[in-house]
């Protein structure tokens, strides 16, 4: 699952997890997102980035199924419609019936916790 470290930069992704919302991290000053948010753009090295909220929408890029275990259960990249990609995993799915290209949309995952972590399901 996606989860990110508890600090302040990274707790406006939380928070916004845990009312259901997926935030992404753009800068500004080259207009380009990016995964994992981080203060500072990895592509232009500005300190110009904002959060932007995300429709979680895209595709699978890669996925695994893990069988050896009680619960088989499915990892995979996920490329946001916005264009990064991002490590989750896949729920609420036919394990067999996955393929690279299938449109998922993000879901989120309570945790004992109180926090929630996005996940990923088919889009219908």
């Amino acid at each position: 699952m996606t989860t990110l470290p508890s600090n302040p930069e990274t707790a406006a992704f939380r928070d916004a997890c845990r009312d259901h919302r997926l935030l992404v991290r753009k800068c500004t000053a080259c207009g380009k997102v990016h995964w994992y948010p981080r203060t500072l753009c990895p592509i232009c090295f500005s300190d110009k980035t904002v959060w932007q909220d995300s429709p979680g929408t895209g595709v699978i890029y890669s996925y695994s199924v893990m069988r050896r275990v009680a619960t088989p259960y499915a990892i995979a990249y996920v490329t946001l419609d916005e264009g990064v990609s991002l490590m989750t995993n896949i729920v609420e799915a036919d394990l067999d019936g996955l393929r690279i290209g299938q449109r998922v949309k993000v879901a989120f995952r309570e945790q004992p916790d109180g926090s929630a972590v996005p996940v990923f399901r088919p889009a219908v």
